[in-house]
């Protein structure tokens, strides 16, 4: 493979790869290894133009969508930089929307879309870190690979953001309430819950990607997306399932989450989500102390997004998030937590409010409200 620095434009490099069937498959590798591989709208758009060059592109049979460096697939957006602008507008302009913002996330979730209704098998190879913006890209994917050392979070509640990125489609629709528990405590899984909470379709070795890389490059591609679909399954499924993964916290400890979580009003389940801080099994207990930590309005609005979108489609979600996702950058938590948390770095994020019960329904709907004139900018998706 050439340089990827010599094939990189805006944190992406992109390549085509000829096939023995005299076809092409589409490669594009999120190169920027110094920030985990985080999504900027340079980076987004990027991406947008080669899917969308690809689509309408009779010889591309398939699309592999991986990462550089050896630690993360993509550890989310560039977060830092967004709300640095925001709080530069908040001195500026109190209240109004941030342009990057309003860019940002109208570009990122329109990719997410494509992503998800693409018209040709995508193989996304989540290795390392997927966090946030990660996921979006890589549950997105037709054929959704991680490795023994991925390491899979919505972890939006520490920065006083939601989970986004089609979270409100693809949350609720895991087993029990592990969708709802996952966007409230911010909590990490590995490999096997993946699988069980629908985020992957396969685990394989990270050494093995090469191996993968020149079968496809050999296959007898045949030009039909459901054919090529299924050949590319196959070809990830020959490379076996490696011997040993790591525990799978989520499917074992189902049921508990499952009573934790209930049927209730925030206020109601929030005492029994507190309570697994002093649990014996660490993951649980670090979960709880993410929910704990965490900003009391960010879970307030996750709570009530996924009770808003359970029923609509996957666009109508996005649009939601589109909204609700403004609504955070002009509202104090959003700004506030990636200061303490990825800039000032002092960890003591000062939350309004800052208590789940001091969260009024007037806060929670005043994020929700549409901060956009004219048709929504995400209209079109269908």
């Amino acid at each position: 493979m050439p340089d990827l620095d010599t094939m990189t434009t805006d944190g992406v490099a992109v390549r085509e790869i000829t096939t023995a069937s005299g076809h092409r498959i589409g490669h594009a590798t999120l190169n920027s290894t110094a920030t985990l591989n985080a999504l900027n709208l340079a980076m987004v758009k990027r991406l947008a133009s080669a899917f969308d060059s690809w689509a309408d592109d009779d010889g591309i049979v398939a699309v592999l969508l991986d990462a550089a460096g050896d630690k993360a697939f993509c550890a989310g957006g560039d977060v830092a930089s967004l709300a640095r602008e925001i709080l530069a507008l908040r001195q500026q302009a109190p209240g109004s929307v941030s342009p990057l913002a309003a860019a940002f996330f109208e570009h990122e979730y329109r990719l997410d879309h494509r992503l998800h209704t693409y018209p040709k098998p995508i193989l996304g190879w989540g290795h390392g870190i997927v966090m946030g913006g990660g996921i979006g890209l890589l549950v997105g994917c037709s054929h959704r690979v991680v490795t023994p050392r991925t390491r899979l979070a919505m972890p939006e509640v520490a920065i006083g953001l939601y989970p986004d990125v089609a979270g409100s489609w693809f949350l609720p629709r895991m087993p029990g309430q592990t969708g709802l528990f996952l966007a409230l405590t911010g909590a990490s899984v590995h490999a096997s819950d993946a699988l069980f909470l629908g985020l992957a379709d396969f685990v394989a070795r990270h050494e093995d990607k090469a191996a993968l890389l020149a079968a496809m490059a050999e296959a007898p591609w045949r030009g039909r997306s459901e054919e090529d679909g299924a050949l590319l399954s196959h070809l990830i499924e020959a490379l076996g399932t490696p011997d040993e993964l790591p525990a799978a916290p989520v499917r074992t400890h189902l049921d508990l989450i499952n009573r934790t979580m209930g049927h209730d009003r925030l206020a109601d389940l929030a005492p029994r989500l507190r309570a697994l801080a002093d649990h014996a099994e660490p993951w649980l207990a670090q979960a709880a102390q993410g929910f704990i930590k965490g900003s009391p309005s960010s879970a307030a609005v996750s709570f009530e997004l996924l009770r808003r979108a359970r029923t609509m489609s996957l666009a109508e979600a996005l649009r939601l998030e589109y909204d609700l996702s403004l609504g955070c950058c002009v509202h104090n938590d959003f700004a506030e937590g990636v200061r303490a948390l990825l800039i000032d770095k002092d960890k003591n994020p000062r939350w309004e409010p800052p208590t789940l019960d001091l969260v009024s329904p007037a806060h929670v709907r005043a994020h929700f409200e549409p901060r956009h004139s004219g048709p929504h900018p995400l209209a079109d998706l269908v």
